[in-house]
């Protein structure tokens, strides 16, 4: 299955240092829904920037479609929290753990 990555830009200026009761309500379901698709094996990694410009998530989905669906679906750009940027991917190097 191929690999996609999706950047989110927060559409609002100061979104990190001070959301509003609604954006973190928001960004807890975003989270759920990523953590879901983690379990599903559909989230390889995602998470923010610590110097919180944006926020990341590499995926499997069937196709350029499923993707796009899948990016859409996230609540925090359903609900024009972030902006959402869509790219295919190709890994190239993963680190695999042989414990």
């Amino acid at each position: 299955m191929p690999e996609y990555l999706y950047l989110l830009h927060p559409y609002r200026h100061g979104f990190f240092e001070r959301p509003t009761p609604e954006e973190s309500a928001i960004m807890e379901e975003h989270f759920a829904y990523l953590q879901q698709a983690a379990a599903q094996g559909r989230v390889l990694l995602a998470g923010p920037c610590l110097d919180d410009t944006f926020g990341l998530v590499i995926f499997r989905a069937e196709n350029d479609q499923a993707a796009q669906d899948f990016m859409f679906g996230d609540p925090s750009v359903e609900k024009n929290v972030m902006a959402a940027e869509l790219h295919p991917l190709s890994i190239s190097l993963w680190l695999q753990n042989d414990e």
